[in-house]
């Protein structure tokens, strides 16, 4: 019996000396040239994001080319490099006027931007409020 335990642990200890340079790195595929950015955009009619069903959803990816189902994807994609992918800095326009009709709209991104995880949620007061961003980022 005692042979059995030796003639095991000598197994074990083999197998990791042989195995363990294979695990890790160089058998990991290897990284990527781009951090990945992959988005889920949804909007909705309500007070917020835990109370409102989805009316609409797309997804975004950016890296390495503009893909999805988001309708602008090239643009939304060169608009969110232009601002480092920091949704609050979106700011309505200006020349926009809005009626102050409330009829809330949700929407939320839900994802990953250059590698860093992405949770955000805006309520704008109605339609216009949103579409009053001016941006392609939410346009769908």
């Amino acid at each position: 019996m005692r042979n059995t335990a030796r003639w095991a642990a000598a197994l074990g200890l083999t197998a990791a000396a042989v195995c363990g340079p294979l695990t890790g790195s160089a058998v990991a595929a290897p990284a990527s040239l781009y951090a990945p950015s992959a988005l889920v955009l949804t909007t909705g009619h309500g007070d917020s994001a835990t109370t409102v069903t989805p009316e609409r959803a797309v997804t975004l990816s950016c890296a390495p080319t503009a893909t999805g189902t988001h309708p602008a994807a090239v643009e939304a994609c060169a608009e969110l490099r232009g601002i480092g992918g920091d949704f609050t800095a979106l700011k309505a326009r200006a020349d926009v006027h809005c009626t102050r009709l409330y009829d809330p709209v949700v929407v939320t991104v839900q994802g990953v931007w250059q590698g860093q995880r992405v949770a955000y949620e805006r309520t704008f007061g109605n339609a216009c409020a949103k579409d009053a961003l001016g941006s392609s980022v939410f346009a769908f």
